[in-house]
């Protein structure tokens, strides 16, 4: 698991190869990842969107932008956390994503962008 702490929200990500959905003879390799949005602020905020930049070994990038996250705009309380699971496809065995959320403080309409912490997506087999 990798964590980043921007302006008191807390982002933790776990990720997870899915043999069972991935086809590595046609170079489809699926990933699930679960991350933890923790608001450690004293006011409470909604996740408007995300922007990821996803990153593979055999030098395909792109990127990915839009609204909430699966299909959500969840609003987190003070001390309270929001957990979410999601996949990524990917063409190569080993890969990374990063990106950014942008949330509001429901208390002063402010707007914060929140690092997700880059992480590794790598099939198990290619860690021997």
């Amino acid at each position: 698991m990798v964590q980043q702490v921007t302006e008191g929200v807390n982002i933790m990500v776990e990720t997870f190869y899915q043999p069972l959905q991935s086809n590595p003879t046609n170079s489809e390799f699926l990933f699930a990842y679960r991350i933890t949005i923790e608001n450690l602020t004293q006011q409470p905020f909604r996740l408007l969107s995300r922007h990821w930049y996803i990153f593979e070994s055999n030098a395909t990038q792109r990127e990915v932008e839009g609204d909430g996250v699966v299909g959500q705009q969840p609003v987190i309380q003070p001390g309270e956390d929001y957990q979410y699971t999601s996949a990524v496809n990917l063409t190569s065995d080993i890969g990374k994503m990063h990106g950014t959320y942008l949330v509001e403080n429901l208390f002063n309409n402010r707007k914060l962008t929140v690092a997700i912490p880059e992480f590794q997506l790598v099939v198990p087999a290619k860690l021997n």
